[in-house]
């Protein structure tokens, strides 16, 4: 039973294996994650491509797959019938890719005997923190992790064949065409399989917001209240970049209590569904006590999911802003915040490296009117002096100069040039 499973995984790998995909990995750090025998732990949100990063990784290799997201497997894993149908379907394999590990029971125990064994493996998975914890009590230092994100806006634009090798020469024609990319992205935000088929958005992400309550939370955590999750879910959805407290969610939502609404929300933040920004303060009961804030992995689920009759084109820059700088590694509450000046005024990103904060982002995606500009290069001139911080942006939809007040700086950067990590004209 266990080598008919393995021969029509086999199957389904090597039709994945001759699909066409956009490159997600230099060659370079390919060959690195590969030459070393740690397990290469590869993370992020369901259908965000991270079993397609691992076949572009081997692809050229001779490996072995096994898909834990498979129920005939889970129901008839024998350890030793696993291993033995390995070798005999994958002869001399140098590799194994374990996809979706975390619907295993006891996985990690398994992959620890694995790894003494001298297999070299990369593993998959939809769940960070349950990843992390369990590989932390088992595996540490024996793993790297790769986290990986839907599409950012540099991939959505090579998919399109859009190239940016004259960024500073740009025609008004090739500008638009970014331009025009850009305000797709934000609404319709980067999972792969809505880029390049945009009319399945709603089913398809509708579809999978669900599956991610029901398999990765509801089954998993052997939630009863079932309705309380998804209540959750929905204020977190229409919420997005907004502050919340818990308290404030458990009177909304007349949940039982506010200890619900914390593991509630640990439950939607494991899968990579929703994500929490702390408040920055140098006094950690201060900054524990302070509001959070919300966002959500993909622009595409408020779309799909919100109640919004029109686009708050605002809040979903900002919350792309939020995904982009998780992808360039800022971790929330190490090293990314939010934070309000002695004024009250709001910061939405503060980025810090080690102990010194290095840089304070404005979001505004219209700055045009004079009321809404002071506000914003007040709060960052503000935020600036109190923190001793000099590296002061503001990110719109097209402004680009250097705005001086007060004897402070702050660079204005269009948004398609932040994402695209390109120079600004006066740098």
């Amino acid at each position: 039973m266990i080598k008919t499973i393995i021969l029509q995984q086999k199957e389904e790998r090597d039709d994945l294996l001759n699909q066409p995909y956009i490159e997600r990995i230099d060659v370079s750090i390919n060959a690195n994650y590969l030459n070393t025998g740690l397990i290469k732990l590869i993370t992020g949100p369901r259908r965000a491509g991270k079993s397609v990063l691992s076949l572009q990784m081997l692809k050229e290799q001779n490996f072995a797959y096994l898909n834990f997201d498979d129920n005939l497997l889970l129901k008839n894993f024998d350890e030793n019938a696993v291993i033995q149908s390995l070798n005999e379907v994958y002869s001399g394999f140098r590799y194994l890719l374990l996809d979706e590990i975390q619907n295993l029971p006891d996985w990690e125990l398994w992959v620890n005997k694995l790894h003494r064994r001298g297999i070299n493996m990369l593993i998959t998975g939809s769940n960070a923190k349950l990843l992390s914890r369990e590989i932390a009590t088992s595996l540490t230092g024996r793993y790297i992790q790769i986290t990986v994100l839907p599409f950012s806006f540099a991939e959505v634009l090579r998919y399109n064949n859009i190239t940016l090798r004259e960024h500073k020469n740009l025609t008004p024609k090739k500008l638009g065409d970014i331009l025009n990319q850009l305000n797709t992205y934000l609404i319709n935000g980067g999972f792969p399989e809505t880029v390049k088929n945009p009319p399945i958005l709603k089913n398809y992400l509708s579809a999978l917001f669900d599956s991610v309550i029901l398999k990765d939370i509801l089954k998993r955590f052997k939630i009863r209240k079932s309705q309380q999750l998804f209540d959750l879910s929905n204020y977190f959805l229409t919420n997005y970049t907004n502050l919340y407290s818990f308290n404030q969610i458990k009177n909304f939502l007349n949940l039982n209590s506010v200890a619900t609404v914390q593991k509630f929300a640990g439950y939607l933040e494991e899968p990579y569904l929703f994500l929490h920004l702390p408040r920055y303060s140098t006094k950690i009961k201060k900054q524990q006590k302070a509001p959070g804030k919300v966002y959500i992995i993909d622009n595409g689920f408020i779309k799909a999911q919100s109640f919004e009759m029109s686009p708050n084109i605002g809040r979903l820059l900002e919350n792309l802003i939020f995904i982009e700088l998780l992808r360039s590694d800022f971790k929330p509450g190490l090293e990314l915040f939010y934070y309000r000046t002695k004024n009250d005024r709001e910061i939405d990103f503060l980025c810090r490296k080690g102990t010194k904060v290095s840089q304070l982002i404005q979001v505004c995606y219209d700055i045009s009117h004079p009321k809404t500009l002071k506000r914003e290069t007040e709060a960052l001139i503000e935020a600036g002096s109190e923190l001793s911080c000099n590296d002061l942006m503001l990110i719109s939809w097209d402004k680009e100069e250097i705005f001086e007040k007060k004897g402070h700086q702050i660079r204005f950067v269009p948004a398609w040039k932040w994402f695209l990590d390109l120079p600004v004209s006066f740098l």
